[in-house]
């Protein structure tokens, strides 16, 4: 079983490059299957440290992630050559974070969260596949998942007001 994926593109990024670094989810876009669902988990960590922050600090810090990833997969995408590889994942990594806004702490809605933003990323229900498929660069990386979080935290709030 191949554990790391390996293509010309990736071989143009460097994991020492912060930016390649970050664009590729602390290393965990490389995974040769589901990059996306591996750059989901590794945000875990970090929605981990920032939760305790408070929801100020957790909406800034989110909202940097959001700003910051439109240049960080455009670089990476142009550094590769490619639109939207499959292991540019600080997408993912955004859009857990913003599922995950306001959520109650504890691993049950973690794991809601995770599964929720995992669904609106994968399947792209109108109108996520029109910005995937008409947003182009940074942006267009970054749009759809930060949509498919937006409508996964939208689903965890109700979740929440029924279940929390």
């Amino acid at each position: 079983m191949k554990l790391f994926a390996k293509d010309e593109a990736l071989e143009r990024l460097s994991l020492a490059n912060p930016v390649h670094f970050l664009a590729l989810g602390f290393g965990s876009g490389l995974a040769a299957k589901a990059p996306g669902t591996f750059g989901t988990l590794a945000a875990i960590p970090l929605y981990l440290v920032l939760a305790p922050l408070g929801l100020t600090w957790y909406l800034v810090a989110t909202a940097l992630a959001v700003l910051a990833g439109i240049y960080i997969c455009g670089k990476a995408s142009k550094d590769m050559g490619v639109h939207d590889h499959g292991a540019i994942v600080w997408d993912e990594v955004a859009g857990l974070l913003i599922t995950m806004i306001a959520a109650p702490v504890g691993w049950q809605w973690l794991v809601a969260g995770f599964v929720l933003f995992r669904l609106f990323d994968i399947f792209k229900p109108w109108p996520i596949r029109i910005l995937d498929a008409k947003v182009h660069g940074g942006l267009g990386i970054m749009a759809d998942d930060v949509l498919a979080g937006v409508f996964a935290f939208l689903s965890m709030q109700v979740l929440v007001h029924f279940f929390g």
